[in-house]
């Protein structure tokens, strides 16, 4: 193999693909990403068995051919490399991968590109196109609700399928990790009609959101065979879904709260940052005392201190005090794109309901902390 390739091309398709190989690996074979030259393109792929990454890219092919070396290496070299150089790949005969550009040349180990695991295909099954944009936001305001325990891996990723649940059909995206839960909707796309659920694996959500930034207006969606395949430009993505049934999220959704206050989202999660600094609990608990009109934030730790802020609010209701993680609070809020957040009280232990007034597609829950 012996080919050419612009240092700034090979850097951005270095960047996509090397973040999915695992740092800590006990399978040589894939701390290496796989060269294959032909024709006008270069194609580099990784994958850690559960998720893989191909892109394809324009490059000069002077000899077709496969080699294999380490991701992360290559990618720390090709970023060192100026501006605008062009980067020479050839496999040499003893078994060594040179990477040379202008005065720079490196000798690479490498390991045979017929050991490189090839993760099977989702090639047949329910096919729909979503528009990046849609996917972004599905992903961006779910996402930070997804569980990191193992014991609970089926909420371990992101719910999506598509729901008959309202006036109109819709992909809806759903993560919850126990404490709190994120649900969003968008207009179903042509072809999704049908599409039971399937759970997004955490590090394929985290790995696709970081690739859409560079990603087209319209992503093609490929479910099948216990695998899902994202595919835009010259990138492919897919991955392993969870094993696993996601629990019922409607009926953790409370339907009759009615103590409701409005609040700006920005001033409220600034309040609730000041008076969280003191709490030196794990949970990091904030008290929230509501009465006509007013909110009091209340943090009581015997270790550091106390603090307490009042806020204008928007509140009719019967006074209620009630408790929250406050960084739950602060992860919630920091979703609400408009100018008004609604929380929907019942009582101290259920949970609440907190939309954003301008985005109707979005709706959050959270359970309350005794205090």
């Amino acid at each position: 193999m012996k080919v050419t390739i612009e240092r700034g091309t090979l850097l951005k398709a270095l960047s996509h693909v090397q973040s999915v190989v695992e740092r800590r690996n006990t399978i040589p074979i894939l701390s290496n990403v796989l060269l294959r030259a032909e024709g006008g393109t270069l194609s580099l792929t990784a994958t850690d068995l559960d998720i893989e990454i191909i892109e394809n890219v324009p490059a000069d092919a002077e000899q077709p051919g496969a080699v294999t070396a380490a991701a992360v290496t290559m990618f720390d070299i090709v970023k060192r490399l100026p501006d605008g150089a062009q980067v020479l790949l050839e496999r040499l005969p003893a078994g060594r991968l040179r990477l040379s550009a202008g005065t720079s040349d490196f000798s690479l180990a490498v390991l045979p590109e017929d050991d490189f695991p090839s993760l099977p295909q989702a090639d047949d099954g329910h096919g729909f196109d979503v528009a990046t944009e849609v996917l972004e936001r599905l992903i961006d305001k779910a996402k930070f609700a997804m569980s990191q325990e193992e014991t609970r891996y089926y909420l371990n990723g992101i719910y999506m399928h598509a729901s008959t649940d309202g006036d109109e059909p819709t992909l809806r995206a759903v993560a919850t990790d126990g404490h709190r839960l994120a649900r969003l909707d968008a207009p179903l796309p042509n072809g999704a009609e049908g599409l039971e659920g399937i759970i997004i694996p955490r590090k394929a959500v985290i790995e696709l959101r970081r690739l859409l930034d560079d990603a087209g207006n319209t992503v093609h969606m490929l479910v099948g065979s216990g695998r899902v395949r994202f595919s835009f430009d010259d990138i492919t993505l897919t991955t392993k879904l969870i094993d696993g049934t996601f629990p019922d999220y409607a009926r953790v959704i409370p339907q009759g709260n009615d103590r409701i206050m409005r609040v700006a989202p920005s001033d409220f999660a600034k309040s609730v940052d000041r008076v969280s600094t003191v709490s030196a609990d794990k949970t990091r608990s904030v008290k929230l005392a509501l009465s006509d009109e007013r909110l009091t934030l209340n943090v009581n730790s015997p270790e550091t201190g106390t603090a307490t802020e009042d806020l204008s609010v928007d509140y009719g209701g019967e006074a209620i005090d009630i408790g929250f993680n406050a960084k739950y609070l602060l992860d919630i809020t920091a979703q609400i794109d408009g100018d008004t957040a609604t929380f929907a009280f019942a009582d101290t232990a259920s949970p609440t309901v907190i939309t954003d007034e301008n985005d109707p597609h979005a709706l959050y829950v959270l359970m309350p902390l005794r205090v």
